[in-house]
């Protein structure tokens, strides 16, 4: 698999340390790439497009002293990639991970929601990125490696569910085959509210993979389960399917509750989702200057759950702060609202919505 990378060239990104003699970062051999960082572009939604993407973060990254743009790839809304510091120099997004980490900044802010085109080119970049490393890179979020927001609780808890994209399906992993030959099954199934098979993402699939590797069905793995069902998931199931006298399409590597049941003790299920009503709102008179109280210290914590805390300096505390005020802003204009509806003061409506 290829991406489509628009290039430094393209998007007219200024030559390294904005000196044409500058041969620009160092660089980083792929086989020390080990880390796969998601990144976002902090509090407040991103309305600019295209070309100006890139070109607004370079500006601000050059700003900070570095050398250009920080990030190896960044993915726009529509699915574009853009080049940054590319596969093969050190970056500059995550200090301590530069080296092990290639990153890539979806172009989203706040509590925006970033598009099924987005993810799919971010879930490709990543996918390519193993297939040229020659291995799976841990995928993570910013915050995994220093203590910030990044990306959001959106991309942060995507990255967890193992970066699904509609639509996309990962390259089928190379080597093994079916015994007597025959294609690898590429189909899925439901079991308790959970898909199995080629394609299927989730903490559920790891768990698959490393039972598999405990009871000594792992011999297709290149580097380990993970959280995206790929042909070596399927053809080491169908190893434990064949251990337990199945045969034919009974052991087509696909799992059926039976088998999964005898694999895993039971069988896993979907939690029951459930929406907690927001507190109640405890009043304007809370949330002034110089109060101190409780709710402050609620506010201020929902705030940077939500992505809405980059004023703070040392985090949320108990008396109400400018810093306070300016991430209430960030949040109600997030919201649409301008005016004395954006005045950084909480409300009934602004408590519901960042609580709901």
């Amino acid at each position: 698999m290829s991406v489509k990378i628009i290039s430094r060239a393209e998007w007219g990104a200024k030559p390294w340390d904005n000196d044409p003699r500058s041969s620009g970062p160092a660089s980083v051999a792929l086989t020390s790439r080990t880390e796969w960082f998601v990144h976002y572009d902090g509090a407040t939604p991103i309305t600019r497009t295209g070309f100006a993407i890139p070109r607004a973060i370079e500006a601000e990254h050059l700003a900070n002293g570095w050398a250009g743009i920080g990030y190896n790839f960044v993915v726009d809304q529509a699915g574009n990639a853009y080049e940054g510091r590319g596969w093969g120099r050190q970056g500059a997004h995550c200090p301590g991970h530069n080296v092990s980490g290639l990153s890539v900044q979806i172009a989203v802010g706040g509590d925006q929601e970033p598009t099924p085109a987005a993810l799919a080119t971010a879930r490709a970049l990543y996918d390519e990125a193993c297939e040229r490393t020659g291995r799976t890179l841990a995928p993570k979020g910013h915050r995994d490696g220093i203590a910030t927001l990044c990306p959001g609780s959106r991309l942060y808890a995507w990255v967890q569910a193992g970066m699904p994209a509609q639509g996309y399906m990962p390259a089928p992993t190379p080597g093994g085959s079916l015994p007597g030959g025959g294609e690898v099954a590429r189909y899925q199934v439901t079991i308790g509210g959970l898909v199995y098979g080629y394609g299927a993402v989730g903490a559920h699939v790891t768990r698959v993979g490393e039972e598999l590797v405990a009871r000594g069905f792992g011999r297709h793995y290149t580097s380990g389960p993970g959280p995206v069902w790929t042909d070596a998931d399927t053809l080491c199931y169908a190893d434990f399917q064949r251990s337990l006298g199945y045969s034919g399409a009974d052991a087509d590597g696909v799992p059926g509750e039976t088998s999964l049941k005898k694999l895993l003790g039971t069988l896993p299920t979907t939690a029951a989702k459930t929406t907690a009503a927001p507190p109640p709102f405890p009043g304007r008179r809370h949330f002034r200057p110089g109060q101190s109280n409780a709710y402050v210290t609620q506010l201020g914590r929902q705030l940077v759950a939500k992505g809405y805390g980059r004023f703070y300096k040392q985090g949320p505390g108990p008396t109400w702060t400018e810093n306070d005020r300016k991430n209430t802003e960030a949040f109600q204009r997030a919201q649409g609202w301008r005016g004395a509806d954006a005045d950084g003061y909480p409300g009934p409506e602004t408590w519901r919505r960042l609580f709901a």
